[in-house]
């Protein structure tokens, strides 16, 4: 096999492995604030993250991939912005239907293509603003025909959206 289809193999297996555990992630985590009424919202949070800290660990140790030089203060700075986030996007999560927090987070991307456009100037090309359209379309639809949506839980996701987008946009 050539190392250009061991390449897009390995990509689509780590993007599936992602989805898969995403989405498994928030299925368990609404089963726990749901039906076993666990409200730590910030505990699930420091849980997350200390997982991820772990793995990558281990992963650094196999030499999965290599230790780069990094500005401590930046990493400092989005840590705090990502477990903000993360921690917005769990209590919004214990606020509302596992589909509506799905398209809080499917929200992110226009959020964030928005914010880019009106803060930094930047450019996309009519492919991606379809795109972004169809997007925002489906978020639409799902949200309006979303029962379980309340006042708490939305603007909990909001704000999630927000601090998530501010997160990514710094980070690169």
């Amino acid at each position: 096999m050539s190392e250009n289809k061991r390449f897009q193999l390995g990509t689509i297996g780590a993007l599936s492995l992602s989805v898969v555990s995403s989405v498994s992630i928030v299925i368990c985590n609404k089963a726990l604030m749901s039906s076993l009424g666990f409200r730590f919202a910030t505990t699930l949070t420091s849980w997350h993250l200390l997982v991820t800290f772990c793995s990558l660990h281990v992963a650094l140790w196999m030499k999965l991939f290599e230790h780069k030089p990094f500005d401590p203060r930046t990493v400092v700075g989005f840590g705090i912005l990502n477990g903000i986030s993360i921690g917005l996007l769990n209590l919004s999560l214990g606020f509302n239907s596992v589909g509506f927090y799905q398209m809080t987070k499917l929200a992110i991307i226009p959020c964030t293509v928005f914010l880019e456009t009106i803060f930094l100037s930047k450019k996309f090309s009519r492919s991606i603003q379809l795109s972004l359209c169809v997007l925002l379309l489906g978020v639409g639809i799902a949200t309006v025909t979303d029962l379980q949506l309340n006042f708490l839980g939305s603007i909990l996701s909001l704000l999630a959206v927000l601090t998530t987008c501010v997160a990514q946009i710094v980070s690169f």
